[in-house]
């Protein structure tokens, strides 16, 4: 099943706030997949790795939120590490 979606899908562009603390503040994609089972495991994966690094101290007197905003690639690779 997760191999047809891929076949069918559109690369998600995301944009993902993370807060200085490195907490996720939002999750938003910018271009869906057009598939809602692809754009949850986006979400999930997301936000699994959460929280993320704090911000060193020089960007994070600058800056309370940065926001990153990706395209996501999903192929029928395997990779075995």
């Amino acid at each position: 099943m997760v191999r047809e979606a891929a076949k069918q899908h559109t690369h998600p562009l995301v944009t993902v706030a993370i807060r200085s603390d490195g907490s996720i503040k939002s999750v938003t994609f910018v271009v869906s997949s057009g598939m809602a089972e692809i754009d949850d495991v986006v979400r999930r994966i997301i936000q699994s790795q959460a929280p993320y690094r704090a911000f060193p101290p020089a960007p994070a007197r600058e800056y309370d939120v940065i926001e990153i905003r990706r395209s996501w690639h999903f192929d029928m690779a395997v990779l075995l590490f």
